[in-house]
Parts: structure tokens; sequence; C-alpha cells
């Protein structure tokens, strides 16, 4: 795959009392000698050793030209005072063949629902990420549901 670019985003989560989900984007290549883990932390504002915030990880894609998007779920967001993104229902988008998984159609917002399901995957999966989170009550609540059988 020569020409291939790389391109970390980052989407700063946060919870409101009524259970939805909001977001900020940030995205950026690796700086050179950058993983795609410190780009993802350098972009969010967020400490290699914070023990209360989650970065994490949780989807790529292909974009025209070449491009490889590396998706980072950072919670809660570092900088709630901000402005974000409302998304008013989790929507995952979905390939519509077992053998061609991409969707034809994928929205910033359905990138998101995939991160809070991923989250809450996590948090039911991985005693880091639990322990992480359970600091954060309101975080923690709001997974849980997402963890549930439909």
């Amino acid at each position: 795959m020569e020409g291939l670019v790389v391109r970390v985003e980052t989407l700063m989560l946060r919870v409101a009392t009524d259970g939805r989900w909001s977001y900020r984007h940030a995205a950026a290549p690796p700086m050179p000698g950058e993983t795609p883990d410190g780009t993802a932390r350098r972009l969010s504002g967020v400490p290699a050793g914070d023990p209360g915030t989650v970065v994490h990880s949780t989807s790529w894609r292909h974009e025209p030209g070449g491009t490889i998007v590396l998706t980072y779920a950072v919670c809660p967001d570092p900088a709630p005072w901000l402005p974000a993104t409302e998304v008013p229902v989790l929507d995952i988008a979905r390939g519509d063949r077992p053998a061609a998984p991409s969707p034809e159609h994928l929205a910033l917002a359905n990138v998101v629902a995939h991160a809070v399901r991923h989250l809450a995957f996590l948090m039911a999966e991985d005693p880091v990420v639990s322990r992480a989170l359970a600091g954060h009550p309101g975080l923690a609540r709001a997974l849980q549901p997402v963890t549930e059988p439909a």
C-alpha cells in the first residue's frame, strides 16, 4: 500500500444526566516518531500516566485516497467545558453482506456510537478500563445498558 497515509482521530466523549452522549473531535497525522497512542493523547491533552481517563483505540477505517483513520475514544472528555456535538441516537453503521463489512454510508455519529459500544464492552471485560471508568459514576451508569442484550 504505497502512499498510505495514517490519520488519528480522537472522540472526547461525555454523557449528560439524561444519558445522551456528546463528543468533541480532533484529528491529525502522527508526528515523526510518534505512536498513534501518543497522537491520541496529544490531541486530547491526556498525559500517559492519567489514571482516570481512558484513551483506547476503538476502530479503523479506510478513506478514499488511501488514508487509514485510527479512531480513539477518550473518556471522560478532559475538557467538558468546551462545546461538543450531541448524538441523540447511538446508531451503528453496518455493512450489508458478511464478507463486505464496510458500510456504504458512514457518518461521524456512527463512529461515535461504535466507540461507545466498544467502551461498554471494555467496561465489562477489561479491569483496567473498568477501574478508570468506575471513578466516573455517571459514565459507568450510561455504559451499563449498552452492554445488556437487546
